[in-house]
């Protein structure tokens, strides 16, 4: 079972923490953002997003979990393709090819949306299709 709060949790931070980088011209912060989701990938339990979700969100009411029959491996893979963009728009940014750079974050910000408010996740519908065709990707922490 997949808690889907904390998956839209996740996305909301992202979407937030983008659109305010791209606002204020700062690189750092997708930094931080694609730091986050590469590490949430690597190693899921240490997902910042998701572990303010479980200890503070949750707890306090603010979210109720939302328990759904669903596989992590899809929504992982997803988020660390999410980072990886976000390692690519970095490097335009640092070295002067801004617009290119912050068009790769725009494209970030809109997965994450259509995965929040349309609940259909991109990165996800990959994954199934490069299973159907035979490539299937894991890593350690993901079993």
């Amino acid at each position: 079972m997949i808690d889907h709060s904390a998956l839209k949790f996740n996305q909301m931070a992202i979407i937030a923490l983008l659109v305010l980088a791209f606002l204020l011209d700062q690189l750092w912060l997708v930094a931080f953002v694609a730091v986050v989701m590469l590490v949430g990938t690597w190693w899921p339990a240490a997902g910042l997003f998701k572990l303010l979700y479980k200890h503070l969100l949750k707890p306090q009411g603010i979210m109720k979990p939302d328990l759904v029959a669903d596989e992590q491996q899809p929504h992982l893979f997803a988020q660390g393709l999410g980072g990886l963009f976000l390692v690519i728009s970095m490097g335009a940014l640092a070295t002067g090819l801004a617009v290119l750079g912050w068009v790769v974050v725009g494209m970030v910000i809109v997965l994450a949306a259509v995965n929040l408010f349309l609940h259909f996740c991109v990165g996800c519908y990959l994954y199934y299709q490069f299973a159907r065709r035979g490539l299937r990707f894991s890593l350690p922490g993901w079993q």
